[in-house]
């Protein structure tokens, strides 16, 4: 499998539509990215849940799912399902983080997601951050929108099942929902693993990138 570094990586901006979003689309990779970076600093924002039990949730999910990072989460109260009637609220939220800080790595939803709250944030995230690298990551769903992936992060086996274990640990008000389970959760990155030669994998989708093949004086 082609395999292209992304050099040091000391800033992420993490984000989300609803509380659960970045742990379910990018958890594994938040993962093996902040246990082999004791300190990163990560930037989260989610859109919806704010000032409840799901934002509780939230704070103790990415508390552990980015073990040893400096951890700056921010959950806004924007109705679940509405994005597009708070439009104003969202970008200026985007914005806002934009302006906290300068990250090496974006984590967002994919622009092609059948969810409007995720694809709307997605397309945000291409107005404020546009000279960065920025992941597309996918969150299974009943509208079976999954696609055809061009990045992979592979996942330990072990990395793999602490996510699976970490998303039924931190989000019990999401349980009762038929496909919140552990059998999905590795089952999609089982596939994901299969297209890159391991055996699990985070896919995303990377909309526009600069390649540094050691000649990046040319562009100077």
């Amino acid at each position: 499998m082609i395999r292209l570094g992304a050099g040091p990586l000391d800033r992420i901006v993490a984000v989300g539509a609803h509380c659960d979003d970045i742990a379910i689309g990018a958890g594994g990779t938040l993962l093996t990215l902040c246990r082999a970076r004791p300190g990163v600093r990560v930037d989260a924002l989610v859109l919806s849940g704010g000032g409840g039990e799901r934002e509780q949730e939230e704070l103790a999910a990415l508390d552990a799912f980015c073990p040893d990072a400096e951890l700056r989460l921010t959950v806004l109260k924007l109705p679940d399902g509405r994005l597009p009637a708070h439009w104003d609220e969202a970008k200026a939220a985007v914005e806002e983080l934009r302006a906290a800080t300068e990250p090496d790595l974006v984590l967002a939803p994919r622009t092609d997601d059948a969810h409007q709250d995720h694809r709307g944030l997605a397309e945000l995230m291409t107005t404020a951050f546009r000279d960065h690298l920025v992941f597309g990551y996918e969150i299974v769903k009943w509208d079976g929108d999954l696609g055809r992936p061009t990045a992979y992060q592979p996942l330990s086996p072990e990395t793999a099942e602490a996510k699976a274990r970490l998303l039924e640990e931190h989000y019990p008000s999401q349980r009762h929902r038929p496909w919140y389970d552990r059998e999905a959760f590795l089952g999609l990155a089982r596939i994901r693993g299969i297209e890159c030669h391991a055996r699990y994998a985070e896919a995303f989708a990377v909309a526009k990138l600069t390649l540094d093949l050691g000649t990046s004086e040319l562009g100077d």
